[in-house]
């Protein structure tokens, strides 16, 4: 089936993209290489990208409980509990680590069961997970947290079985962690955290969080939820409703520019080979107008381009979320760029995969 989106590409953009499939009720979770991994309410897929035949295989099911049972079952159901899986992680061991309301579970290679290893008590779930070189797992704790109490992060050194505090935000510091994201280039951690004031902070942190340094802070352009490595730079997008946002790099050396403007606050992002994308969602404020999901690409780092568009669908945001289009973590090997549009009309809860292709741009 072809995609929803609609195509937003300037006739001399240097990407183009070309759907190849969509796969309704599904989300993505995670690359592990040319393998991409995706849920189905409480069922883990995954499938090997090598051709235009994606063939999805079921890995495990989780057995939730009755309410959520029977709420999953139904689209706008599933939208309003915020079922199924939300954040996934494949070990170079072939362990998984996952995250569903209100639990942290673990799958060794060869069971058969998710175990469940940690139970949530603030918030339901964290939004992503990190993993470093030597397989140590973090995440941050992610709730509303209005009263400014301490925030944890925590951290597993044995794939996922159990689970440590390995840092503390003090009490008023923060109110909660965004995403932590592993830097394979500089062995480091990046911690993005919000929301208001000296809350909003892009840190970084050694690998086993015995160092962490605050890198920007204190304005709501450092309010950052998706964040790309690379080997030049880190890339990342800010997301916030009170001001126009933007892609920004920050190179080895600590010099910060700013890049693209975008029509939204921004909370994801991913790499397909060189080629960078963050999306937006659709979060109406006094100066964020855009009413439209947005994924945008660059090849450069530099030049950005508005490459789909999906339109908010009738159903009330408050409760059955914003508009957004959502990226897989982990590296992908693949030349495929897959996302899951949420929330929009048409293509609601779809994921589609599209063929990256480079345009040569004649330049006078």
């Amino acid at each position: 089936m072809a995609a929803q989106a609609s195509l937003a590409l300037p006739a001399t953009g240097a990407l183009n993209l070309t759907p190849i499939a969509t796969f309704r009720r599904t989300r993505v979770l995670a690359w592990s290489g040319d393998t991409l991994y995706a849920s189905r309410g409480y069922d883990l897929l995954r499938a090997q990208i090598m051709s235009d035949q994606i063939n999805w295989q079921l890995v495990v099911s989780c057995v939730p409980s009755w309410l959520r049972s029977l709420s999953s079952r139904s689209r706008l159901g599933s939208r309003l509990f915020r079922d199924g899986f939300h954040s996934l992680a494949v070990l170079p061991s072939g362990d998984i680590v996952a995250a569903v309301p209100g639990a942290i579970l673990a799958l060794s290679p060869g069971e058969a069961e998710f175990t469940v290893t940690h139970r949530i008590t603030r918030g339901t779930r964290p939004l992503h997970f990190a993993v470093t070189a030597d397989s140590r797992i973090y995440w941050g704790e992610y709730f509303d947290n209005r009263e400014r109490c301490e925030v944890h992060v925590y951290a597993s050194s044995d794939r996922g079985a159990s689970w440590n505090v390995a840092y503390i935000f003090p009490r008023g510091a923060i109110r909660h962690v965004h995403n932590i994201v592993y830097d394979r280039w500089a062995d480091c951690l990046w911690v993005l955290t919000g929301d208001g004031g000296a809350e909003c902070r892009i840190l970084r942190a050694s690998c086993d969080f015995k160092t962490v340094e605050t890198v920007l802070a204190g304005t709501q352009q450092a309010r950052a939820a998706a964040l790309i490595p690379a080997a030049d730079a880190i890339y990342f997008s800010s997301d916030t409703p009170f001001e126009l946002n933007y892609t920004y790099r920050l190179d080895r050396r600590g010099r910060l520019s700013r890049l693209a403007a975008l029509g939204s606050s921004s909370i994801y992002g991913c790499r397909v080979g060189p080629d960078l994308f963050f999306s937006t969602m659709i979060e109406p404020s006094k100066t964020n107008s855009d009413c439209h999901a947005r994924v945008y690409g660059s090849c450069d780092g530099c030049d950005w381009q508005s490459l789909l568009e999906w339109r908010k669908d009738k159903w009330p945001k408050g409760l059955f979320q914003y508009g957004n289009v959502i990226f897989p973590d982990g590296e992908n090997t693949s030349n495929v760029l897959a996302l899951t549009s949420i929330a929009v009309a048409p293509g609601d809860q779809e994921t589609s995969l599209w063929r990256l292709e480079h345009r040569q741009i004649r330049r006078k």
